[in-house]
């Protein structure tokens, strides 16, 4: 029994079959992008700002996974050693500039979120996490252990074959998984903070991750309306999601309810009701 996720007792045989052929991550990577309209997002923040919410784009995107997660849990499961598990907790790793600066170095560590979380306690979450890791001054639980294998020559190779080793026969210990920014729900990037076109970007084949999504600078989407070709101001979404996890039907279904959402913000108001993962 793994510290974080239990093992899928009524996976489809056939994904079951496919994390044998496909045994590593990156053999199971498929990408989309999707175009979030822009409109009816900033129409919100702007209301709330004027209850003295202060809402951010980062804020409302991971508060809508959440719902999308609450509702297909598929999204939250993870293949280790040929075997599906379903998480035991929601996490998020995310990258924060130190100082805020662009030419700064960078910090990762995660956020722990609940799947009833509504679009305030996202918000509250978020913003302590990026308080705590972009002081320079401060280091995180992450920042902490890299430096420590860093610190003996040979420490950092040794170590990353024993995580490995340990990661296959679920034997890492709560509190080292705790700290590892490779065992998360999803890697999320927002690079329109520093003013760079989305990517999809990679999800590592050593630890739990089966989802990333990178934010990019907003863009103009062509659309057909009433015969004519108009252009719908966008927020671009690279997403990579581990195939092994949930067939292509039930992603695309999981993708419309994280569009819906976002084109209806006041819904991430609402504590979502949990399905749970079996």
């Amino acid at each position: 029994m793994r510290a974080d996720g239990k093992k899928i007792k009524n996976a489809d045989p056939m994904y079951k079959v496919a994390a044998h052929f496909m045994s590593k991550r990156s053999d199971a990577m498929n990408m989309i992008t999707i175009d979030i309209p822009i409109e009816p997002i900033n129409k919100y923040i702007n209301e709330k700002r004027k209850e003295g919410k202060r809402y951010s784009h980062l804020s409302l995107i991971i508060a809508a996974y959440l719902q999308m997660v609450a509702e297909y849990p598929a999204f939250n499961r993870f293949v280790v050693n040929k075997t599906i598990y379903a998480r035991n907790e929601i996490t998020v790793g995310m990258v924060v500039l130190k100082g805020g600066k662009m030419d700064s170095h960078g910090s990762m560590n995660k956020l722990f979120l609940k799947p009833d979380y509504t679009l305030d306690e996202v918000h509250a979450t978020v913003e302590k996490y990026i308080e705590d890791n972009r002081s320079e001054e401060k280091e995180n639980s992450t920042d902490k252990m890299i430096k420590a294998l860093l610190k003996i020559p040979g420490l950092l190779r040794f170590g990353v074959c024993m995580f490995k080793v340990l990661d296959k026969f679920g034997l890492i210990p709560k509190k080292l998984l705790d700290v590892s920014p490779f065992h998360v729900s999803m890697v999320l990037t927002n690079l329109a903070s520093i003013r760079t076109n989305h990517v999809h970007h990679h999800i590592y084949d050593f630890g739990t991750t089966s989802m990333s999504v990178a934010m990019g600078n907003l863009r103009e989407v062509p659309k057909r309306v009433k015969g004519e070709v108009v252009f719908e101001r966008c927020m671009p979404l690279g997403i990579v999601i581990d195939d092994r996890v949930a067939s292509g039907g039930y992603i695309a279904i999981a993708v419309k309810k994280l569009k819906r959402v976002l084109a209806h913000p006041e819904l991430l108001e609402i504590p979502s009701v949990v399905t749970i993962d079996k």
